[in-house]
């Protein structure tokens, strides 16, 4: 006979305080802090970097996912397609104005 879920622990105590936790983790949650208006992300920049090293990311990342959406826009057919392209495009503008602030940046370090 096929059970629908499996089995519990054998340990009745890491049973019994398992459920515990997790009834505390709704009824009696800890005193967390609200997050404030800066936190808004799920990810956040480490301070310190400079300029050069965003770009470069930003850049990189940019460019992995023009390469994500070209070639999802060759597997798919129809609208979907273009809109891949679209976003293809756009992508790839962004990316251009990135890696002519890089440009401008590292031209403007050479200068110093």
């Amino acid at each position: 006979m096929i059970k629908d879920s499996p089995n519990p622990p054998s340990d009745s105590t890491a049973f019994h305080t398992a459920a515990h936790r997790a009834i505390n983790h709704y009824l009696n949650p800890s005193e967390k802090p609200e997050p404030s208006a800066e936190d808004h992300g799920l990810f956040t920049v480490r301070e310190g970097l400079d300029v050069e090293t965003l770009l470069v990311n930003a850049s990189e990342d940019l460019a992995s996912v023009q390469a994500l959406a070209s070639h999802l826009a060759f597997e798919i057919d129809g609208t979907p397609r273009s809109v891949a392209l679209g976003i293809c495009r756009m992508v790839e503008a962004i990316q251009l104005l990135v890696n002519e602030a890089l440009n401008e940046h590292c031209a403007g370090i050479e200068k110093s």
